[in-house]
């Protein structure tokens, strides 16, 4: 999909639709929560995939990791000779449950019992893809309130987003 296909997909006009994507690429623009979730719907994947932290460079992946540490109970150690990250005592039931439903799945890969493909799916569509999760999940999320299709449908009729609803509901039933 080019840039210009999606800046469209989301509704953004024809001439600066590729314009806006590249921004969002290059990280000169941080995209909206309800741009994230309808890009998100495009590519078929959680929003939860398209919110990563800056992990590109060593010294941002190694202070991810510290954050984690100190956030969630994830903390280093070695295990049969190896280093490796573990859940502390102080991690949270939810992340404990998260990690054995991951942990599960990538068993099911390296058995190959399921192919990459599906594995990929799984984790692209994580929590919504793992049942033990599901149930501890929190709602979706837009200014800290819950997400509906009024607020949504308000958002994108907002002249200030510089969406166009109309534009957005023409191009879908033209797909």
């Amino acid at each position: 999909m080019t840039m210009k296909c999606l800046g469209m997909e989301l509704g953004f006009p024809e001439n600066t639709a590729d314009i806006r994507i590249a921004q969002y690429e290059k990280g000169t623009r941080t995209p909206k929560d309800f741009l994230i979730t309808a890009m998100a719907k495009i590519f078929d994947v959680s929003p939860h995939a398209l919110d990563v932290p800056d992990i590109d460079s060593k010294d941002g992946l190694m202070h991810t990791l510290f954050t984690l540490e100190d956030t969630h109970g994830i903390t280093i150690g070695k295990f049969e000779g190896r280093t490796c990250l573990y859940l502390n005592r102080n991690a949270p039931d939810w992340l404990r449950t998260a990690m054995n439903s991951w942990e599960k799945e990538a068993q099911k890969f390296h058995n190959d019992e399921i192919t990459k493909e599906e594995y990929d799916h799984w984790r692209y569509h994580f929590p919504e893809s793992a049942e033990e999760v599901r149930d501890t999940r929190e709602p979706q999320v837009l200014n800290d309130r819950p997400m509906d299709k009024l607020r949504l449908k308000g958002f994108l009729e907002d002249e200030s987003t510089g969406l166009d609803l109309e534009a957005i509901m023409r191009h879908r039933e033209e797909r």
